[in-house]
């Protein structure tokens, strides 16, 4: 049975009302993610998290880019409850906003300088029994092309998206962006360890409608040859993890 709670450094992640708990991907996705926008220094003064589950890369953003207010979208109710909980208890309440509804017919109120998720995955894979971990696993509810709609819709001009989706999605995603007329700056590849595949793709990127643009390619994995934490991991998630 999962641990009912994940604790990080400076805030406390309550799990047990949420179909889909934290993982390292998405762990390790919200750092990057902070950590680009810190690097490039990006003006980002409101951000969007779709599919919130937990909270948890709404938390990871607060904590890293100081002053930015967030919006965080999630439909199913207990998820929606529990990331409230887990907003109210950390240090950044009053600029996280939990939006109970469906991304797919919500009327957002502004347009925003980053959205990110890390989608429902699985979109053709066997669905489980269980609704609540269909509705989080899988993405008969909302669809990878239905997503960058709403990112379309959603977006300010000059801003910027990230997503988190399976590295078997990879070409499938690349299409979808280019037909809505986005442009891919970064893909970082994850591996699960040094001697495994990849297993994730971490895309960053904006809207284009002018031309191309150059993309960056890296890789990361999470363990070394003797099953630890590799120092690229280690950088990346040593402001948030406990014992790094």
């Amino acid at each position: 049975m999962p641990n009912p709670y994940f604790k990080f450094k400076q805030f406390t992640i309550w799990q047990n009302r949420c179909a889909m708990k934290v993982t390292t991907d998405a762990c390790l996705f919200g750092a990057i993610q902070g950590l680009e926008a810190e690097n490039l220094n990006l003006k980002i003064e409101n951000a969007l998290d779709i599919g919130t589950g937990t909270g948890l890369l709404a938390l990871m953003f607060a904590q890293k880019v100081p002053d930015v207010q967030i919006d965080a979208i999630e439909i199913d109710t207990p998820a929606a409850e529990q990331a409230r909980e887990n907003i109210i208890a950390s240090p950044w309440k009053e600029r996280i906003h939990i939006i109970h509804a469906d991304a797919k017919e919500y009327r957002f109120s502004k347009k925003y300088d980053l959205i990110f998720s890390n989608p429902p995955f699985y979109e053709n894979d066997l669905k489980t029994e269980e609704e609540q971990k269909n509705t989080a696993r899988h993405s008969h509810h909302l669809k990878l092309e239905e997503l960058l709609v709403i990112i379309k819709n959603n977006l300010k001009p000059e801003g910027f998206f990230s997503l988190l989706l399976p590295y078997k999605r990879s070409d499938e995603i690349k299409k979808l962006l280019s037909k809505k007329e986005f442009a891919i700056l970064k893909m970082i590849l994850f591996r699960q360890s040094v001697n495994h595949d990849y297993f994730r793709i971490m895309l960053t990127g904006k809207n284009n409608p002018a031309g191309k643009e150059e993309i960056r390619i890296e890789e990361i994995a999470i363990l070394n040859d003797s099953e630890q934490y590799t120092p690229e991991f280690i950088r990346l998630l040593k402001d948030y993890y406990l014992y790094l």
